[in-house]
């Protein structure tokens, strides 16, 4: 069977040799200018396909060479050959074959939109001349003096950060403005040109043509590109290495230059926009372009150094094999053959890449619900997840229905169904409830003593822990303003008293002895409101207890600030726990459930509670402080005009502690509340919790 005929413009290169030994050559396709990386057995092949018969190619290459092979190994070449368009058209119906080839590429312009709307790119100018007139210049970049002088600058700018740390934060949050958000963008697309320009300067330097440079959008945002597809003539991998680290090499030399410049630099503008270099590059590299898990920089450059090409296809067919093997026990052959370290060390990439693209996808399709329109935004959600997702679990389930006849003969695909039947059933029944929060133990009489406002200590000769009846006087302070008011109105009531008794001598007082009383009697009731006012400042014990927590620095002299702590009150009788739930768990539990108390030191034993109120109203604000995220506690919170507001609903929830007084220290305490709550579904809560959130979105 005589063989296709290969298009003529191609050319076979010699390629690198492999760390194994092998040698390797590249396929070069000009037209498209496209690299295919071919093997001992497929160059032997290419080279022998002028004698166009596959029995006298395998014939030939079977005694030139050492190796055995078959009309499978031929016409699996002819295959790839072919779907790669690397032949001739031939025949009548070569046309029509290619353009049905072709359209089965692009797909309908959804599933070209699919595509394409996330990433596409925009070549703009062809560079390579230019490149070539300037790359006298950008080698003084890459000269080592000035890598030397550059790691010098960084170092010193470095060391001075860490003496300005506090300065250098507060640079980066006043920043987070939408003016600051502005120029990081215009920072972060410059610096982003010079990444490309990098990778362009030292694929140039190394022999290579540069064909296009130009704008992609990622998830619509610009960002500069460079086709570096010569790079694949190079038969050294190192420097195909050196070519895809050039662009976060730049991006750390600009971090560096401008880390130095910010330590020399005074404030003002120039400042800011050197502050802005550094940590957009930073960020930029360690966020983006120094990730494997993306076709980035970070992917070729470790696809180079382990001399590993197209890394994700190949461990993710080794991940695939390896699940099907664990759960049918296929006996199938493995796709290539790794040491058993690397074997696993592939397969454990593979996974750790579906699962950060598992995240990315879902962030992405939640950037672009909240980017859109919010129609356009659930449909577009809702394409991420089906395409970027669901699509490859259903591809693997098709290649599981492809071998059924197989896997239904396996005793381990019964064993995996019922370990996944099992799975699913311990997550869709009820399972004994436990909720977890923290919470405060303190007594329920309690009573602080504050300083009612700005006054003075007149007396006060109680010790720690003394024991006060109800009614007796606590502390005795002086209000200056206020006792100066009172003598002042009490003097303008004498002095209205002596006006109204000698009104009836005289014809005109006489006239005004109405509205002499009138202002008695406004006097006597602000008289009495000072009274009220002063009453405060000599506060009395409303029950019985010991004084507590008492301010060491209270004698007579002191002054006191409005509302300063003075001591705390404490009576016998119960304790008391304050915790609070979200709205999903306060449902689980209910007046007179139980739970325990444990104290963050967990010193002492644990506490039962019974729970005696659970508030009807999600809290406005956290009357605990003690129980907010930032202190320690459990409570998302934000600070607003001194006050702790909950970021979601929570609902405060009042246990009563069932353990006698003896027991507990007089003193209030902050631990960790374990509910005993009704029994649930362990997924229950997730399906309720998307399904309100589809039903709340889907209202438009």
């Amino acid at each position: 069977m005589a063989l296709p005929l290969l298009r003529e413009e191609l050319s076979l290169l010699p390629g690198p040799r492999r760390s194994d030994g092998q040698p390797t050559w590249t396929l070069h396709d000009p037209v498209r200018n496209l690299f295919f990386s071919l093997d001992w057995i497929s160059w032997e092949i290419l080279r022998h396909w002028s004698l166009d018969d596959p029995a006298e190619i395998i014939r030939s290459i079977g005694i030139k060479t050492p190796l055995h092979l078959d009309e499978a190994d031929v016409g699996q070449m002819v295959r790839f050959l072919a779907q790669n368009q690397l032949l001739k058209p031939q025949g009548k119906e070569s046309a029509r074959e290619l353009a049905e080839q072709l359209a089965r590429r692009r797909g309908n312009p959804i599933k070209w939109l699919l595509h394409h709307y996330l990433f596409f790119r925009i070549p703009l100018v062809r560079p390579d001349a230019w490149l070539g007139r300037w790359l006298g210049v950008a080698q003084i970049f890459s000269s080592r003096f000035f890598l030397l002088l550059t790691l010098a600058a960084f170092l010193f700018g470095f060391f001075q950060v860490l003496r300005q740390q506090e300065l250098f934060l507060a640079t980066l949050v006043d920043h987070f403005t939408l003016a600051g958000l502005a120029t990081y963008g215009a920072a972060l697309f410059s610096v982003k040109l010079l990444h490309e320009l990098g990778h362009a300067f030292t694929a140039k330097q190394y022999g290579c043509r540069i064909p296009a440079m130009g704008v992609a959008f990622l998830v619509l945002w610009p960002v500069a590109y460079t086709d570096t597809n010569e790079s694949w003539r190079l038969t050294d991998r190192w420097q195909r290495l050196h070519i895809a680290s050039a662009g976060i090499a730049v991006e750390l030399i600009i971090a560096g230059w401008a880390t130095f410049a910010w330590a020399l630099l005074p404030d003002g503008g120039l400042r800011s926009v050197v502050f802005i270099l550094a940590t957009t590059s930073w960020l930029a590299t360690l966020a983006v372009n120094a990730s494997p898990f993306m076709r980035f920089d970070g992917y070729f450059i470790l696809s180079d150094w382990l001399d590993i090409p197209n890394l994700h296809e190949r461990s993710f067919a080794l991940a695939r094999w390896r699940l099907r093997e664990s759960l049918f026990n296929l006996g199938e052959e493995k796709p290539e053959h790794f040491s058993l370290a690397g074997e696993r060390v592939m397969i454990l990439f593979a996974i750790a890449v579906w699962i950060y693209r598992l995240l990315l996808f879902l962030g992405i399709a939640l950037l672009v619900y909240h980017f859109f329109i919010k129609a356009i935004g659930i449909l577009l959600f809702g394409v991420e997840v089906v395409w970027f997702i669901l699509r490859p679990i259903m591809q693997e389930i098709r290649e599981w229905r492809q071998r059924s006849s197989i896997i239904r003969q396996r005793r381990r695909s019964y064993v995996s169904g019922f370990l996944l039947l099992g799975s699913i059933l311990l997550l869709m029944l009820p399972w004994p409830g436990r909720i977890t929060t923290s919470g405060l133990l303190r007594p329920t009489n309690i009573y602080p003593v504050h300083a009612p406002g700005p006054s003075q200590v007149m007396r006060f000769d109680l010790a720690e822990r003394a024991e006060i009846a109800a009614g007796q006087a606590l502390i005795s302070l002086s209000a200056p303003d206020l006792e100066a008011s009172q003598a002042g109105i009490e003097a303008r009531i004498g002095r209205l008293r002596q006006m109204a008794e000698t009104a009836g001598f005289d014809s005109q007082s006489r006239a005004r002895m109405q509205s002499l009383r009138d202002e008695v009697a406004t006097a006597k009731a602000e008289l009495a409101s000072i009274q009220e006012d002063l009453a405060r400042y000599a506060p009395v014990a409303p029950f019985a207890g010991h004084l507590h927590d008492i301010n060491p620095d209270l004698s007579p002299g002191v002054w006191l600030g409005n509302k300063e702590r003075i001591a705390l009150l404490v009576g016998p009788g119960a304790w008391m726990v304050e915790a609070y739930l979200d709205e999903a768990d306060v449902r689980r539990i209910a007046l007179g459930g139980q739970a325990v108390f444990v104290t963050d030191s967990a010193a002492g034993e644990a506490v039962p509670l019974t729970v005696t109120n659970i508030d009807a109203d999600a809290s406005r604000s956290l009357k605990t402080a003690m129980l907010a995220a930032s202190v320690g506690g459990s409570v998302l919170t934000r600070d607003r005009k001194g006050q702790k507001i909950p970021e979601h609903s929570v609902y405060r929830v009042v246990l009563r502690a069932d353990t006698p007084d003896a027991a507990l220290s007089m003193r209030s305490w902050r631990g960790t509340v374990t509910f005993e709550a009704e029994w649930q579904s362990p997924i229950l809560r997730y399906v309720r919790n998307a399904l309100a959130i589809l039903i709340r979105e889907a209202s438009f």
